[in-house]
């Protein structure tokens, strides 16, 4: 019996969303994705961050680095459409982004209000249906979809707030997706990485308590790093990995086990 090995991407073209510097989620995943063997294209949010996002991708050879702010219209689709173009084709994606207004970020969700949400919504989970919309074509044999998520999303999580029911309507995305792109082997998976210093995480208020306490109550009293995510994402998105779908996976040292 032949099997694949587990983590080699040779050959495989792959869109990463969400790189905002070198030490963020979407850069560990990136830099594992190029090591495996892929061919990437990535994504800057505007001219202000671009400076940060080059060095990671001219690191990573990528020939398409495009900007996309899924706020703005037209620009997400430009960058599928340019994909389309130069590629003809795709065989994974990461989306690594999210947000939410920070006066309803490190308010009660009670208090959220109601544009603060269709934002926060809009930004950090219906915008991976819409790259999952515009990948479909793409990926006329098969693929696989990745996103990002928190365990914020299914217990309380001291001023997480507003982005742990977004966060929960990501991961119902997730199995949604899977179920009905599956029978064009699409698949598509959620990372639940622990928590990690990112600069999109400093947003989070009091977030140095989070990691002093997620270190603490993790078997291994260590916390994750970005490359420890990235493995696991080379791993998803590899023909190793080719029946796994619709799954929420922690990479957090063990410390979703932990009562």
């Amino acid at each position: 019996m032949h099997l694949p090995l587990a983590t080699s991407l040779a050959g495989k073209r792959g869109l990463v969303v969400g790189i905002a510097n070198e030490a963020s989620i979407a850069a560990g995943c990136a830099r594992a994705f190029f090591a495996a063997g892929a061919n990437l294209a990535a994504t800057y949010l505007n001219d202000k961050a671009l400076p940060y996002v080059r060095p990671v991708t001219d690191s990573l050879g990528c020939k398409l680095l495009l900007p996309c702010d899924v706020r703005i219209p037209g620009q997400l689709d430009a960058v599928f459409e340019r994909i389309r173009t130069e590629w003809g084709q795709l065989d994974f994606l990461l989306h690594a982004i999210a947000f939410a207004p920070a006066d309803d970020l490190h308010g009660r969700v009670v208090d959220c209000t109601a544009a603060g949400f269709a934002l926060a919504m809009d930004v950090s989970c219906h915008s991976f249906l819409r790259m999952v919309h515009l990948a479909e074509p793409l990926m006329t044999a098969g693929g696989s979809l990745l996103t990002v998520t928190f365990y914020g999303s299914e217990r309380v999580v001291a001023h997480y707030n507003l982005m742990g029911p977004v966060k929960a309507a990501l991961e119902s995305a997730v199995r949604y997706t899977a179920a009905e792109l599956g029978p064009k082997g699409i698949r598509a998976n959620a990372i639940s990485p622990g928590a990690i210093r990112t600069r999109a995480a400093s947003g989070i208020d009091r977030f140095d308590e989070l990691l002093a306490a997620e270190a603490a109550a993790a078997p291994e009293h260590q916390l994750v790093d970005v490359d420890d995510v990235g493995a696991l994402a080379a791993f998803l998105v590899s023909d190793g990995a080719r029946r796994i779908t619709g799954t929420i996976i922690p990479v957090d040292g063990g410390q979703h086990a932990i009562a």
